[in-house]
């Protein structure tokens, strides 16, 4: 389902007036993208002809009030759910045309997720949640776990891989999140309020071990927060309001064209 991203259409729909919402050498290319439920009381349209393009290495903080559908907008991106119209290119491959089998060898793939809560599996250790996702491709445990393990020095545990989530601190739970959403290298990281659940000083130390791992990694990051003070520390702040995104701020990490 490779597909090649329609850049000269992409070109065309640039509005002149917001260029810092295009890159120029671009994972994720969004264009015209809508998203409408239906519910009981009518149809509930979050986005209507939305375009977004985020460029390869970029760390990308996308803000706005509960409800506007940032954490859809990543679960779209990330081929966890479908648009109702429009296409979302991610990695040259068109998403929203993607079965949920070809979904979700994507995800498994190319994208890692972190969550406001760790969704650790409680009955297995911190190494054992991290290895999931290369047992989940076949892997052998014992490789598995060795790359695990790697990884858990990567977020400073490697004295922690015994233990289960339960006896970890709140901070050690998400930095094995972490772990386990980088553990198949992938090119794109979504992470959907990282630090929401931590006070300010562990949210503070999380958002630093996601920094690091951004540059050492060569990783394309998008994150949803409400902490304004992290989200100035990305390359940019997008505004999701009345579904469209806007400029809300630059961060230090790159000049914008």
């Amino acid at each position: 389902m490779m597909q090649t991203p329609p850049a000269a259409a992409a070109q065309a729909t640039r509005s002149p007036r917001e260029p810092e919402l295009w890159a120029t050498d671009a994972l994720i290319e969004v264009l015209g993208l809508e998203k409408t439920y239906h519910t009981a009381r009518g149809p509930l349209t979050l986005f209507k002809n939305l375009d977004l393009q985020v460029d390869t290495g970029e760390m990308v903080a996308i803000v706005g009030q509960s409800g506007t559908g940032k954490s859809t907008l990543l679960h779209i991106l990330g081929a966890l759910d479908a648009p109702s119209a429009g296409t979302v290119y991610c990695a040259s491959t068109n998403v929203a045309t993607l079965s949920q089998r070809q979904a979700a060898a994507f995800r498994n793939s190319k994208i890692g997720y972190v969550w406001q809560f760790h969704y650790l599996l409680p009955e297995f250790t911190a190494q054992e949640n991290v290895a999931m996702p290369l047992l989940a491709r076949g892997q052998t445990r014992r490789e598995a776990l060795a790359v695990a393990a790697n990884w858990l020095r990567e977020v400073g545990l490697e004295d922690r891989g015994d233990h289960r989530p339960g006896e970890l601190s709140g901070g050690e739970q998400q930095r094995v999140a972490l772990a386990r959403a980088l553990v198949n290298n992938p090119r794109l990281l979504l992470a959907d309020e990282p630090t929401g659940d931590l006070d300010e000083t562990t949210a503070g130390q999380v958002f630093d071990l996601i920094e690091r791992l951004h540059a050492s990694h060569g990783l394309t990051s998008i994150l949803v927060t409400h902490n304004m003070d992290l989200a100035a520390r990305c390359s940019r702040v997008l505004r999701l309001e009345g579904g469209r995104l806007t400029v809300s701020a630059t961060g230090p990490k790159c000049q914008l064209t």
